[in-house]
């Protein structure tokens, strides 16, 4: 048989072979490193016997799908040690994540995080027994059998949740034996590198409320201990500049248990997500869109005709009007249709630019809610653009050099996916392939780096999704750009053409932000609440050294205000030491110390986030100054103070 190996070469071999062994063939390293393999693009086991001709590419941790099978193999040696030291412990579900992995335990006495170190103890008596991990399957009902005499009641519901002619798999390593498809690494030896039990969470069964809560042990694994310990530092980085804690100190927003979910801008925030908006009107503006305001609510068969109905329905908001079903919106698009159908269309008036600020509800389940990341409620920056075929490469490219300019704007790097069509799709194969090629096509032109996401597409079409990568190097996605032929067909929309006849447009969605509420709290953390100065809530806060000084503060905060600035004054009788420091705690890029000699000259005593004292100037200077850093929109860096 012929092995085709990723870098084109090829390995012949005259019987079957296991795949560790063709990996110790090709290298006594590359074997030792080795996590699973890919066979013809599907991950498998190292232990897994090739038999024919095949493209074979051996994966180490450095590879996601590696790193992921060794989490996952992580989470087992997790569940093992977890047993060993509560017997009775039952065991849910255990995946890799994106940050490593979880298992959900029903303990029958409560753990603490204080149990953690006594967990990682014993998954290193696990991993220094190096126990194979070895793969059998049996028929559905054995299993069920099999998992009924381990006592183990949610292992048993899933399987009964399998149809009836399935062939279950499990992984067994010692005397532990999960419910598992796998992949595993060969065996526990190979988890014991680098990692680390994270922290504890309650977990619904099966994410529903109605169910059981269980324990939720968070942990991660990685293939080095350098990048673990790189992992553990971001981590603790990450907790000084949560968005809940900074937004609470800022006063940027508030939650409440009379909405879960439902974010609360304070006036600060106000400020902070006015400002973002009018820089998303203007730099729309320039690019040719025009603004639209579509309903919050619409009735089912609006719903039905778009598809959200039958593809989405769990996750919208329901209710009756005159005896009518109608559904709080969850997007913005299918009323972008209606106001597109408002009137006729010509190929003339293609490409038709529509943006929306709308406010929409989804129905998240209250242990997936975290702080402005993930709401109920919030804003998304929508434009939905109507165009014909000859279009779609131009508008795709122009969407996406307006993100990448909106995102280097606040200093993000980032990274593209583009995503292909799910099982739950909708639309012929000929509309999904000239979308796909439409967007593979634009990405190629613009000659940006991009990985395929098989399958993960929206049920409507094809997408391009665009991953921050924030200041302390974790990824959010944001922005996206889909390719839908199918609601100007299910909404039966035209456009006369230039040959008098009707024709069916195509239509883009595409956000840069995404949700307000989330890019606030991912700016939040990427700036550790200090902003630039063009979009910190206040950008100057004026400090009288006492009271004597109070008229000529007020007299600096007005000529601030004519400006357009936004200033505060302190006038408590606190020390000025006091004021300053309070004022760095709030992260104001500027304070200005007014006292008797900057009266008496008519000037202002400038400190700032970015360089300390900078020293006396002309009130009217430093207007002019922080006008042209505010209208740049410039992030100023903060310069560091070089030692003699």
């Amino acid at each position: 048989m012929k092995i085709t190996l990723k870098d084109g070469s090829v390995k012949e071999y005259a019987q079957a072979m296991a795949i560790i062994d063709i990996a110790k063939d090709i290298s006594e390293g590359l074997a030792r490193v080795a996590c699973v393999a890919e066979v013809n693009g599907e991950v498998v086991d190292l232990r897994t016997v090739v038999d024919a001709d095949c493209e074979l590419n051996i994966l180490t941790a450095k590879d996601p799908a590696g790193l992921s099978a060794l989490r996952h193999t992580a989470s087992h040696v997790m569940a093992q040690a977890v047993q060993r030291l509560w017997p009775n412990a039952k065991l849910a579900i255990g995946p890799s994540i994106a940050d490593g992995f979880y298992y959900d335990i029903d303990f029958a006495e409560p753990i603490s995080a204080e149990d953690l170190p006594k967990i990682e103890a014993e998954m290193k008596k696990i991993i220094k027994e190096a126990l194979p991990l070895e793969r059998f399957e049996l028929p559905r009902e054995e299993a069920i059998a099999f998992m009924k005499e381990k006592d183990e009641p949610y292992k048993v519901e899933l399987i009964e949740d399998l149809p009836e002619d399935s062939i279950i798999s499990f992984y067994k390593q010692g005397d532990f034996v999960d419910l598992c498809a796998g992949p595993h690494v060969m065996s526990t030896k190979e988890v014991g590198k680098a990692f680390k039990l994270m922290n504890l969470a309650g977990a619904y069964w099966r994410g529903s409320e109605k169910n059981k809560m269980l324990t939720r042990i968070y942990a991660t694994a990685f293939g080095k201990k350098e990048e673990l310990d790189a992992y553990i530092t971001m981590m603790e980085e990450a907790k000084k500049r949560d968005h809940r804690k900074i937004g609470k100190e800022l006063g940027l927003f508030m939650m409440s248990e009379a909405g879960p979910g439902l974010p609360f801008f304070l006036p600060n925030g106000m400020v902070l997500k006015n400002t973002l908006l009018e820089y998303w009107r203007e730099i729309h503006k320039k690019a040719g869109y025009v603004e639209i305001s579509t309903p919050i609510m619409l009735n089912r068969q609006l719903w039905e005709t778009s598809g959200h109905w039958y593809h989405y329905k769990d996750n919208m908001y329901t209710t009756k009007v005159d005896d009518e079903d109608f559904a709080i919106k969850p997007m913005n698009c299918p009323g972008g249709v209606l106001a597109y159908a408002n009137e006729p269309r010509s190929y003339r008036d293609l490409p038709l630019r529509m943006g929306e600020l709308g406010i929409v509800h989804r129905h998240e389940k209250s242990g997936q809610m975290h702080g402005l990341m993930r709401v109920r409620c919030f804003t998304q920056d929508d434009a939905h653009i109507f165009m014909t075929r000859e279009q779609i490469r131009d508008e795709i490219k122009g969407v996406a050099s307006l993100i990448d300019g909106v995102y280097k704007l606040f200093g993000f790097e980032y990274h593209v996916e583009l995503s292909t069509r799910p099982e739950d799709s909708m639309g012929s194969d000929e509309d999904w392939e000239i979308a796909t090629d439409a967007l593979r096509g634009a990405l190629d032109d613009l000659g940006l780096d991009y990985i395929v996401n098989e399958g993960d597409g929206a049920f409507y079409g094809p997408k391009i999704d665009f991953h921050l990568v924030d200041a302390i190097g974790r990824t959010w996605q944001c922005g996206t750009i889909q390719l839908d032929f199918q609601l100007p067909q299910r909404f039966e929309i035209e456009y006369i053409g230039a040959d008098g006849e009707k024709h069916r447009p195509i239509m883009i969605h595409r956000v840069c932000f995404g949700s307000i509420e989330r890019f606030i709290g991912i700016l939040i953390e990427h700036f550790a609440g200090a902003f630039p100065t063009w979009l910190a809530p206040v950008q100057v806060k004026v400090l009288p050294i006492s009271e004597k000084y109070e008229a000529y503060a007020n007299s600096v905060k007005a000529a601030l205000d004519e400006a357009g600035i936004r200033a505060e004054i302190d006038m408590r009788s606190e020390k000025i030491g006091y004021k300053i420091r309070e004022a760095q705690m709030k992260k104001i890029p500027y304070m200005i110390v007014v006292g008797q000699q900057e009266e008496a000259d008519g000037t202002v005593a400038v400190r700032s986030r970015f360089k300390g004292d900078e020293g006396a100037c002309a009130l009217a200077d430093f207007i002019s100054n922080i006008k042209a850093e505010i209208a740049s929109r410039v992030n100023r860096p903060i310069e560091v103070k070089k030692e003699n």
